[in-house]
């Protein structure tokens, strides 16, 4: 473990976007994998709490996980095309903005704040759409589905991103070395992977209505308003 870990440091070095492209797209099919596994589990769970809404017929060999492999590897697509390289442009170029534009003291709260703010509002939909975009496109949906789903989604993603990013991006952008944030990042990519990949799998899951909501209101009020003539 040691030694892989050593090795691990050294192509960091050596070759950091090489590095965090393949190491990003291992990570989020890893993660798609959980995720598919825990949306497996969890159905298992309600149809036997709940027979009538078993979904299926058979006994246990329908009920046998068996992994999508063609979803984990367009999962894993996405971390190789876009976490990866994309996310150590990103994160490379926010510090040398934060250091000559605002010129913010190193590690000053405002410093990380700022970083922090950036990060989640201009990355973080950035992130979702271009996610909920090339999986739904990758999986054969067209305009309008995908639409729809990055309608139904990115609400509750950045919702949920909301609450915990800020924790996780302030221990990086506060205690961890710049070299070492793409690391730092990249490990939580198997949890962020998993969790995406399961929202996306959730479809019209009644929780999701409660972050859009808000939003159909607001388009039924606009609906409802007369178009006034010219």
């Amino acid at each position: 473990m040691l030694k892989a870990w050593k090795l691990y440091q050294n192509c960091l070095t050596a070759h950091p976007v090489k590095t965090q492209i393949i190491s990003s797209g291992i990570l989020w099919g890893i993660g798609d994998i959980a995720a598919q596994r825990i949306t497996h589990s969890r159905r298992i769970k309600v149809e036997v709490e709940e027979p009538h809404l078993k979904t299926h017929d058979g006994d246990n060999e329908d009920e046998q996980f068996k992994v999508n492999w063609k979803r984990a590897a367009i999962t894993s697509g996405f971390g190789f095309g876009f976490v990866g390289p994309i996310g150590h442009y990103w994160y490379e170029g926010l510090d040398r903005l934060i250091r000559s534009r605002l010129r913010f003291p190193p590690n000053s709260l405002r410093f990380v704040a700022s970083k922090i703010a950036l990060d989640g509002g201009v990355f973080g939909p950035i992130y979702g759409i271009s996610f909920f975009s090339y999986i739904g496109f990758a999986s054969g949906k067209n305009l309008p589905e995908v639409k729809e789903g990055i309608k139904r989604d990115l609400i509750p993603s950045m919702a949920v991103g909301a609450a915990f990013g800020p924790i996780i991006q302030f221990i990086n952008f506060r205690y961890v070395p710049l070299m070492y944030q793409l690391l730092y990042v990249n490990m939580f990519c198997l949890l962020d992977s998993g969790f995406m990949s399961w929202l996306e799998q959730q479809e019209d899951a009644p929780w999701k209505k409660r972050f859009t909501s808000f939003l159909t209101f607001e388009e039924q009020q606009l609906e409802k308003k007369p178009i006034k003539e010219c």
